[in-house]
């Protein structure tokens, strides 16, 4: 499973294959911060409402939806990046 973080550099990889890493890395970074942020938010909206004003929540629940796609657009992305690599289990 490629849960990693950051490009090893101990690994020798050609032009083609470093670019699929990239993809999986930037995909695993942008699942991990949309997926904080989506979680915030909900908290935001639907646990602390009372402490918030409700043009806070408006944007709380916006934002829910736009991170939401981008989680999974960077499921996406990485994806492309396992795919590429040759691997048939996501």
């Amino acid at each position: 499973m490629y849960s990693q973080f950051y490009l090893n550099k101990s690994l020798q990889f050609d032009e083609k294959a470093k670019n699929f890493q990239k993809c999986i890395l930037g995909g695993n970074w942008l699942m991990l911060v949309s997926f904080l942020i989506v979680t915030l938010s909900i908290v935001m909206t639907f646990g602390a409402n009372e402490h918030f004003s409700i043009a806070m929540q408006v944007a709380g629940h916006i934002a829910t939806i736009i991170f939401a796609g981008l989680l999974k657009l960077g499921y996406v992305l990485r994806c492309v990046g396992v795919h590429g690599l040759g691997y048939k289990v996501f």
